[in-house]
């Protein structure tokens, strides 16, 4: 039982990973918005970057979103609410629930899904892209 215990230890740490957001690539996806992100095996978490009046259309997936608004402030649009969230504020967005956000400034915001956004590891994020 030891033995096995020693193993998934090891196994765990040949998995430990340090980032950076500050060595990061930051992609471009419109002239409103850039991110970095990563992925491990069951979550994506990214850091946004949205200028003032940026809008990230109408859309929905099966993630479970968690927003965290480092800076800045964000409304989002839901069927049945508006939302607005600012510096310090988290919103988490349960899968499948469509919705859209503006920045009402310039935002730093960092979102954290689960499942990981395969989507946008496939970069097949349109919406973003226009």
């Amino acid at each position: 039982m030891l033995e096995r215990i020693r193993q998934l230890e090891e196994e765990t740490l040949s998995t430990l990973e340090k980032l950076s957001w500050n060595t990061m690539e930051v992609e471009t996806l419109n002239d409103k918005i850039s991110r970095q992100m990563v992925s491990g095996k069951n979550a994506t978490i990214s850091q946004l970057f949205l200028k003032k009046g940026a809008s990230v259309p109408r859309h929905s997936h099966v993630n479970e979103q968690y927003s965290w608004i480092v800076s800045g402030s964000l409304k989002f649009v839901f069927d049945d609410r508006e939302i607005l969230i600012g510096a310090g504020e988290i919103l988490l967005i349960p899968e499948n629930a469509p919705h859209s956000a503006v920045a009402l400034e310039d935002t730093v915001d960092v979102d954290i899904f689960a499942p990981r956004r395969e989507d946008w590891i496939r970069k097949e994020d349109s919406y973003l892209r226009k």
